[in-house]
């Protein structure tokens, strides 16, 4: 985490973190992870640039201080490489393009900040980016979490069951030499399986997860996952939405910036990960390029709603494109924002639903031979 102190931003110079203090779960998360600039590091780098550039504080010194109150060796190691870029008569914006934790859309949103004087709002700007785009991660998180610890839960109890549970059963119903109804013989055929091959499973499922880590950046990984995201129910009109809210963002801070509606385009779509938009992005660029409006090019995709073109549309007749696409992101946030609620509110019942059915499933199966295990004792 970065985090400085007032106090000491005259002593830039001077100022030195001992490595061996308390490291907080954050900061070895994003040790672990190995994203030393991961989001919501970002966050605190340019909100505390903008308020040291406030403050009065040059860039290499606002650096040098941030650089020293930060805990993670590999954060501070890029921090040193920009440091040193600037110091060599570099600005920002060129000391951070060759450093691969960063994107296109922060190098060319910082060029046109000192191009215009303006790195401090930039700055802001971008911080406020990252700051809402870690809320919006913090929302889907929050509406997935309570819901994916009842399945976690549901999951581990149908496979206790079918473990220990059936086995002890299947041995009653063996010395006793009962008949097996066709449901009886299926849980305990499943349950045999699960017995035999249960490492492997769990092997194929580590392998399974290794693999999608190593292939996440490939393109038709990207396009088959988000394809599978977007025909979930609910799940992936949410996803949309969460990317449409950041798209609208990130279009209304350039256009604070006065970055031509092509640039623009051009820059938001190498930062956005949703296959889809991103796709889309690329065509609405092209179009733009063949002399189409905004609002035509983004009528050609389903993906842009009749409400955001409309509004689009509004916006270049009275050129108003910074505040049309504010507003539009704005209502974006207030639809993530109720769409984490009603996820987490529709989604348990309907887990508990299928626990339910799922254990009761179990549980006739493992009863009907009792039953006629009773009547013959009878």
């Amino acid at each position: 985490m970065m985090g400085f102190q007032l106090e000491n931003i005259k002593k830039t110079d001077n100022i030195h973190i001992n490595n061996n203090e308390y490291t907080s779960i954050l900061d070895k998360e994003i040790i672990v992870l190995k994203k030393p600039f991961s989001n919501k590091t970002k966050e605190d780098f340019y909100t505390e640039i903008s308020i040291l550039l406030k403050a009065g504080i040059n860039i290499k010194d606002a650096i040098q201080l941030i650089k020293n109150s930060t805990k993670n060796k590999k954060a501070q190691s890029i921090l040193q490489v920009i440091l040193d870029n600037i110091i060599r008569g570099k600005s920002l914006s060129e000391s951070i393009k060759a450093q691969k934790d960063f994107s296109n859309y922060e190098y060319y949103s910082l060029k046109i900040g000192e191009e215009t004087g303006s790195t401090g709002k930039i700055t802001m700007q971008l911080g406020e980016f990252y700051f809402r785009k870690n809320e919006q991660r913090k929302q889907l998180i929050n509406a997935i979490t309570y819901p994916s610890i009842i399945l976690t839960t549901a999951i581990l109890v149908v496979v206790f069951m079918l473990q220990f549970v059936v086995p002890m059963f299947e041995d009653i119903f063996k010395q006793q030499n009962v008949e097996l109804p066709t449901i009886t013989k299926f849980v305990v055929n499943t349950s045999a399986f699960l017995k035999s091959y249960s490492l492997l499973i769990l092997f194929s499922l580590l392998l399974l997860i290794i693999l999608s880590r190593l292939i996440d950046k490939k393109g038709w990984y990207k396009q088959t996952k988000a394809a599978l995201i977007s025909k979930i129910p609910f799940i992936g009109n949410f996803v949309k939405t969460v990317y449409l809210s950041q798209f609208t963002q990130a279009i209304a801070l350039l256009s604070a910036s006065k970055v031509p509606i092509v640039n623009s385009i051009s820059l938001v779509k190498e930062m956005i990960a949703f296959h889809p938009l991103t796709c889309a992005l690329k065509k609405v660029e092209n179009q733009l390029l063949n002399g189409n409006t905004l609002s035509e090019s983004l009528s050609e995709h389903k993906l842009f709603d009749a409400k955001m073109i409309a509004l689009v549309k509004v916006a270049e007749e009275t050129n108003k494109t910074e505040d049309m696409f504010e507003r539009l992101n704005s209502q974006y946030n207030n639809k993530v924002l109720q769409h984490s609620k009603m996820l987490s509110a529709i989604m348990e019942p309907i887990i508990i639903m299928f626990v339910g059915l799922f254990v009761g499933f179990i549980l006739i199966a493992l009863y009907l031979p009792m039953f006629k295990l009773s009547s013959i004792l009878g």
